[in-house]
């Protein structure tokens, strides 16, 4: 009897195309890998195009300005080094504007203690609590211009508010935005009334959005209000109380609106926006202007930097 051998069958390559020219499936399971990937950057190519057209183009811009003395009309650049902002920190009338913003500071620790403190109650279940949520959002819906009107007759002499307090016997003749003590703290008091239903709306909906069997159990347990919002709300919502307080930060060195349709920043209530706004176009000094801009932006940069340091992020699980 004679052993039959078996040889295995040669190995025939897989062709990545038909004869035809169609692609095989190995070759259509790679585009379609390749498409996937390419897909969300062709979603993000329109909103990154706008981004870096409308963002950092001029922020990029600024930055060489601010080492140049461009006046914002002549095509003539000369580069002047860091003598743009040698010239924002040695010069007072430059850098006095900085402790003007500490009246905006101290009215937004104001304001976010005020949102705050409503939006936990009209988190209860309270009796036309909708009806105060439209009254505190509402300041923050009209527009800053007529804001500034209005206030503008509101602390003139023998406005609304001399007439209102006269009622109470207490009216004086006092000129509310004579004086920069009086003025910055009047104006800083318009921003609490505009700004507090921003912080209100924004604490609202973090309150809103802790479990309700969390508040359910604590009832069960007989906790008070104040010991629900000390153990359950205030631990949840302090993400959104660090993003308030960087809003408020940065909000209070780039005040515009309020003062300068007010008074335009006389009697010692130029902010830091305004004083650059005149430097650049009242005065053609768009060189020194960009560098008030880029430094009121590290500013910003470096002070949320600060807060994400102290006060990282944190998941709070209450479960």
């Amino acid at each position: 009897m004679t052993e039959t051998t078996r040889t295995a069958p040669a190995k025939v390559p897989r062709a990545t195309a038909s004869p035809g020219g169609a692609p095989t499936p190995d070759g259509r399971r790679r585009g379609g890998r390749v498409l996937r990937r390419l897909t969300p950057w062709l979603f993000l190519a329109v909103p990154l195009a706008l981004l870096v057209t409308f963002t950092y183009v001029p922020v990029g811009n600024m930055i060489y300005y601010s080492f140049t003395d461009w006046d914002g009309v002549s095509p003539d650049r000369h580069f002047t080094g860091v003598d743009n902002y040698e010239q924002i920190f040695t010069r007072p009338e430059l850098f006095r504007v900085f402790f003007v913003s500490f009246y905006y500071l101290a009215a937004s620790a104001v304001q976010i203690v005020i949102a705050l403190y409503f939006a936990t109650v009209l988190s209860f279940d309270l009796r036309l609590r909708n009806l105060f949520k439209g009254i505190l959002f509402f300041p923050y819906l009209i527009n800053g211009v007529a804001i500034g009107f209005v206030f503008l007759y509101f602390f003139q002499d023998g406005g609304t508010l001399d007439s209102v307090l006269s009622w109470f016997g207490a009216g004086s003749d006092h000129a509310w935005l004579g004086d920069p003590e009086s003025a910055n703290t009047s104006l800083a008091g318009v921003s609490v009334w505009r700004f507090t239903g921003l912080n209100f709306v924004l604490f609202l909906g973090a309150i809103q959005s802790v479990p309700a069997e969390l508040y359910e159990a604590a009832q069960l347990d007989g906790a008070s209000h104040w010991q629900q919002f000390r153990h359950i709300i205030a631990p949840s919502i302090r993400p959104v109380v660090g993003l308030s307080v960087i809003l408020a930060v940065s909000g209070s060195l780039s005040v515009f609106e309020i003062p300068y349709i007010m008074t335009g920043g006389a009697t010692g209530t130029t902010t830091f926006v305004i004083q650059t706004v005149k430097l650049a176009f009242q005065f053609n000094k768009t060189g020194l202007a960009s560098a008030a801009a880029v430094v009121l932006l590290l500013i910003i940069l470096l002070i949320t930097w600060i807060q994400r340091r102290l006060v990282p992020d944190e998941k709070v699980d209450l479960v």
